[in-house]
């Protein structure tokens, strides 16, 4: 039952819980060789002084439900800080009760509390399932942009080369 469910931020003692959803997040889109992230990795970078991420928490008496991980955004053209949804994870045992849209709906209020005026997240293109839900709550797809990255050694190289 939806009143069951309990959000709330995590702790550092989540770090485990945190890294075993995220794991199984992607192992489910068959991309757990891709999935090089710790435990560690998760305490050092999601807690203490200066987090780079956010992580709520959904539970109910049968135990953890799922998560939403965010970090702060900031538009330039809309010059305005909105979250950016790095990761949303519903236990398969907990799908359909709408717990990935009350987590969506946490995260977007926690950050109206500080600001944020939008929120934007990313979903894999081989994710219909996924698509969909969104799409149904309201989060549209954006046609304006593509998302390019650059990572691992290719970073670094970059990183790393000389600027005129």
């Amino acid at each position: 039952m939806q009143d069951e469910i309990r959000i709330r931020p995590a702790v550092v003692g989540d770090a485990e819980t945190i890294h075993t959803a995220l794991k199984d997040m992607a192992a489910g889109m068959k991309a757990g060789p891709k999935f090089v992230s710790t435990v560690e990795d998760i305490r050092r970078h999601g807690f203490g002084a200066a987090p780079a991420f956010e992580v709520l928490i959904a539970e109910t008496d049968e135990g953890f439900a799922g998560l939403c991980l965010t970090f702060a955004s900031f538009s330039t053209w809309m010059g305005t800080p909105g979250i950016y949804v790095q990761d949303l994870f519903v236990a398969d045992a907990f799908r359909s009760r709408r717990i990935g849209e009350r987590l969506l709906q946490a995260a977007a209020s926690r950050g109206r509390e500080k600001g944020a005026r939008y929120m934007r997240l990313s979903v894999d293109v081989e994710n219909p399932r996924a698509q969909a839900f969104y799409d149904r709550i309201g989060i549209r797809h954006s046609r304006d942009e593509l998302i390019h990255m650059i990572k691992g050694v290719d970073f670094d190289a970059f990183a790393a080369k000389d600027r005129p």
